[in-house]
């Protein structure tokens, strides 16, 4: 196990910051936040034709690059660095994940290549009003009709449901959980736009009025949608980690040039405190996270205990980074023309997507048996 990029990692990591710097600055995050329901396509695709990033941890027998999680962790870590509104996070991790792990060879072959070129912007929508998502707590049915399924009820936070051309459906049969494939036009197919607190992650209600669907996968699904979770959780704390570190560098190059009282605010002893600890906070979740990265990617049996764990931690760390990054900006930190707030509502949106963080640490808990 080694914590530290090799050169192709580092490369990687490299040619990713100056992709984004140059094409998704902030004036381009702006941009994409005030369109409910819309990204820049055209950064999409240069993302997947120049970078192939889309495909990144798609197996090459499905037209993806065959990298590990840990290589899509790099992606992630620098897209959360730069808050790049996206659908990355749903398309690139939850969709090809849940396929994946379903173990439906046709379904693969049907879906995944248009995944991995970014051609198909895919979603997995499993909560519901309630807000829970967990897998016992779906009450959205599918029953079959004909040769086929139809699927009635409701989704709600769905991440980029509103854009996307794929929606695996987490619904309930006969015979446990089920997965269902729902398309871009479908009959009884409606999504509705949420406003949202954080404008860089697009969330959608979606709603199901007998609308025809695919099955994939059979039996129940279970299994496949909790290690797709766990994959998503991982993959957050890997977004966070960008975040965090972006927020110290803000902090400590406005520490070093804002005065007051005739001398830098960075040679304060609070100030001195406030970075020292968001510097501990961020070290530890590299930690983290690059352990949690190499246990997903080589598939270690402790990833259900890791994943929920790195996931609590790395956003929270990430949470109290960013308020402590407004509070040494001062009153420009609150204001809407400052990035600040960028991070700060991202930080608050991770914290709360797929459960907030007490509810998993009871779920690392419950899963070691204590």
């Amino acid at each position: 196990m080694e914590f530290a990029l090799n050169d192709e990692q580092t490369t990687l990591q490299e040619v990713l910051r100056e992709f984004l710097s140059e094409r998704a600055d902030e004036t381009a995050v702006r941009a994409q936040m005030a369109e409910p329901a819309g990204f820049d396509r055209q950064l999409w695709k240069r993302m997947g034709t120049e970078l192939g990033l889309q495909g990144m941890a798609i197996p090459e027998e499905y037209g993806g690059a065959g990298f590990t999680f840990v290589e899509l962790g790099i992606v992630l870590e620098e897209m959360g660095r730069a808050v790049t509104v996206s659908p990355f996070l749903a398309s690139a991790v939850m969709a090809p994940q849940l396929l994946l792990a379903l173990g439906d060879p046709a379904a693969c072959e049907r879906w995944l290549p248009g995944l991995a070129s970014g051609d198909v912007v895919g979603t997995v929508a499993l909560a519901e009003d309630g807000g829970s998502w967990k897998p016992g707590a779906v009450a959205l049915t599918a029953r079959s009709e004909g040769a086929g399924w139809v699927l009635s009820g409701h989704k709600s936070f769905v991440v980029d449901g509103a854009a996307a051309d794929l929606v695996l459906v987490v619904a309930r049969t006969d015979d446990g959980l089920g997965v269902f494939a729902v398309e871009a036009g479908a009959d009884g197919f409606e999504r509705t736009p949420l406003a949202t607190m954080d404008q860089t992650r697009k969330l959608a209600r979606l709603t199901f009025a007998d609308t025809p669907a695919v099955r994939v996968g059979s039996g129940d699904a279970t299994p496949a949608v909790e290690r797709m979770l766990d994959r998503t959780r991982v993959a957050l704390a890997a977004d966070a980690l960008g975040g965090s570190g972006r927020v110290l560098d803000m902090s400590v190059q406005y520490a070093k040039v804002r005065e007051q009282f005739g001398r830098p605010i960075g040679s304060f002893q609070a100030i001195k405190h406030m970075c020292a600890t968001m510097l501990v906070d961020l070290e530890s979740s590299r930690s983290a996270v690059y352990y949690a990265l190499w246990a997903t990617a080589t598939d270690q049996e402790d990833v259900p205990v890791v994943a929920p764990m790195v996931k609590a931690h790395c956003v929270d760390a990430y949470l109290a980074a960013a308020g402590d990054n407004v509070q040494i900006h001062g009153g420009i930190g609150f204001t809407w023309e400052h990035p600040a707030h960028l991070y700060l509502k991202r930080a608050k949106s991770s914290q709360a997507l797929l459960g907030g963080s007490d509810e998993h640490r009871q779920l690392v808990a419950d899963r070691l048996g204590i």
